[in-house]
């Protein structure tokens, strides 16, 4: 199956509490890293594996995402304008995108299960399984791996697994003697939901459109139980924008050049 036939369903209505001095005026995954929102960074870690098809499912400060897009190619080209007559004309392009982005506002306050049942239910059309994720993480995992995993295992949801590194360095000790002393260890065998989903469509039939629905509590939890939910494990890169330093952080990746997401 063709990754460029599957709906990417993309969380962008959050608060955003945690990142309050960037989130106050505008959602988190418009918080730019680097020259662009992480938003835009989520959405190519998909299309380097073929996926172009995405439907935004938006809530706090819908509008500026929608800003956002819509001036799209103001944003990304040369661009002249008639002040007399408001004609604009836009020059050559600064990038290759074909991406199809749905804006869909999912409300105001609710939450990540009510979000995507919303926006599958008008968007989904005829695609047989789509994708779930966070408007703030990232990944060098082959989505496209992941996929073809989820098509092979033939349950009704995937979950990327990661493996993050502690926050916390980790001394091993023999008596008082320090014999290991690992800054921030990798915390080998402890996998944790990496936030990058695939599902069947017949998954929507679990997932109701209540303003109070957490895709990770019931849904998810059911699904682990009745052996519908499949990992597909991955041990590089990963990362979440919760706080300024992770911000600082992806920022840092983006403008070396060296972001793993996009390699």
């Amino acid at each position: 199956m063709n990754t460029t036939d599957i709906p990417v369903f993309i969380l962008c209505g959050g608060l955003g509490t945690r990142l309050k001095e960037e989130t106050e005026f505008r959602p988190k995954p418009m918080v730019p890293i680097g020259e662009h929102p992480i938003l835009w960074h989520v959405m190519q870690s998909y299309a380097r594996h073929g996926f172009r098809r995405f439907v935004l499912c938006l809530g706090f400060k819908a509008d500026v995402v929608k800003d956002y897009f819509s001036n799209f190619h103001l944003r990304n080209a040369d661009t002249t304008i008639n002040l007399k007559t408001n004609q604009v004309t836009v020059h050559e392009h600064q990038h290759a995108l074909d991406w199809e982005v749905t804006l869909a506002f999912t409300g105001e306050k609710n939450m990540t299960g009510s979000r995507v049942a919303q926006a599958a239910r008008k968007y989904l059309g005829a695609a047989e399984h789509f994708a779930v994720t966070y408007g703030d993480g990232l990944t060098d995992a082959n989505l496209a791996d992941e996929f073809r995993h989820h098509l092979a295992e033939r349950k009704l949801g995937t979950v990327l697994g990661v493996c993050p590194p502690s926050r916390f360095g980790e001394i091993k000790v023999d008596g008082n003697r320090v014999v290991e002393f690992a800054e921030k260890p990798d915390l080998e065998g402890h996998w944790i939901n990496g936030g990058f989903f695939f599902f069947h469509r017949d998954f929507l039939k679990r997932l109701p459109e209540d303003e109070g629905c957490v895709l990770e509590r019931g849904p998810l939890v059911q699904l682990a139980r009745d052996g519908q939910l499949n990992m597909h494990k991955h041990q590089g890169f990963w990362g979440c924008m919760d706080t300024q330093r992770d911000r600082d952080y992806l920022t840092q990746l983006a403008e070396s050049g060296q972001a793993p997401w996009l390699k």
